[in-house]
């Protein structure tokens, strides 16, 4: 369950890319412990969404430089998992360890 915030083109700012073909971007998702039931992840993710879809929270969401981008628990969890591989290819790449 998730709603995310997606990048938003701003022409004031320019967007530097410091690695060729990587994005970074904030986003913001809710998730629950794991073995929690699909009937409550269900109703997790409608009410959410439908917060989400309110116009207040769209206008609000937008003037802090944000979009609502409402999905459903599975592409969220394919999105956790494209962000985790693309970010470890670039923590390996770049040969960052914790300190």
């Amino acid at each position: 369950m998730h709603g995310l915030l997606g990048p938003v083109a701003d022409p004031k700012r320019p967007r530097p890319c410091f690695v060729p073909g990587y994005e970074a971007s904030a986003w913001f998702g809710v998730g629950a412990p794991r073995g929690t039931s699909p009937e409550i992840i269900d109703q997790l993710n409608r009410e959410i969404n439908a917060g989400l879809a309110d116009p207040r929270v769209k206008a609000r969401l937008a003037d802090l430089g944000g979009t609502v981008l409402g999905r459903s628990p599975t592409s969220f969890g394919k999105l956790i998992a494209h962000e985790t591989e693309k970010w470890g290819m670039v923590i390996r790449a770049a040969n960052i360890k914790p300190e």
